[in-house]
């Protein structure tokens, strides 16, 4: 298929997109500034929980976007640690730090301004402070920190990818819907974002990624298409995964 006809389906699939976001969406736009940050349920509650837990969130981002992409971070606990600590991106604190990384105590659950979580990865228990460590570590030597672009990335998910490729044991399968968890930056090659595996990809634009953990995805233009074959599913832009959960 010529490339010009593949940008034209790709165009038509985007601009379709946005026009059903509008049409059954709009009555469900909320204010950022009274949405919800309420918990949903997912998390052990650290009061009761003793032992350390890794758990990694994805959940649509605010606004219009959020019809595009999703928001991911990384939540973590301690063994008897009364409360969790998240890493995250987030690029408006750029104008006013010189680090768009956040390390802070929150509801590892709670919903992204509306928007209700689901949890893509966990580890609990013994060993799991061990890989703490190394996540502390990679969050702190994330090499993007002082940059923020939403789209190819570098962004959040750019950041959750990077945290996963350093923790391959957590066996992290970004959705296709976390635009920017192909970004490299100046590199061609890399392990995948799960750690496993190999991508090959130019600044996010295009790519190609083959794991055992993701499968097979291809990047177009920050897009994501792919297929499972380990758990029987197909992923793609806008929906996310459709088959089999991991």
């Amino acid at each position: 298929m010529p490339v010009r006809r593949i940008i034209q389906l790709l165009s038509l699939f985007l601009i379709s997109g946005a026009v059903m976001f509008a049409l059954f969406s709009s009555a469900s736009m909320r204010d950022w500034r009274t949405a919800s940050h309420a918990p949903v349920g997912l998390a052990p509650d650290a009061a009761t929980t003793r032992e350390a837990v890794v758990q990694v969130y994805a959940a649509r981002t605010w606004g219009w976007r959020g019809y595009f992409g999703v928001h991911t971070w990384v939540a973590i606990k301690r063994t008897g640690a009364p409360a969790y600590t998240i890493y995250e991106v987030m690029g408006w604190r750029l104008r006013s730090s010189d680090s768009a990384v956040v390390i802070r105590s929150r509801a590892p659950d709670a919903r992204w301004y509306g928007n209700a979580p689901e949890l893509i990865a966990e580890m609990r228990g013994r060993g799991v402070d061990a890989l703490i460590d190394r996540i502390d570590k990679a969050a702190r030597d994330y090499p993007y920190a002082g940059k923020y672009t939403m789209w190819p990335g570098p962004n959040s998910n750019t950041f959750t990818a990077w945290i996963s490729r350093a923790v391959p044991e957590l066996e992290v399968d970004l959705p296709p819907t976390a635009i920017g968890k192909d970004y490299l930056g100046d590199r061609l090659v890399a392990t995948a974002p799960s750690g496993s595996g190999l991508q090959l990809s130019l600044f996010g634009l295009l790519g190609v990624t083959a794991s055992g953990v993701e499968g097979l995805e291809l990047n177009l233009l920050g897009l994501t298409f792919g297929v499972d074959p380990f758990s029987p599913a197909v992923k793609l832009p806008l929906v996310g995964r459709l088959g089999a959960a991991r």
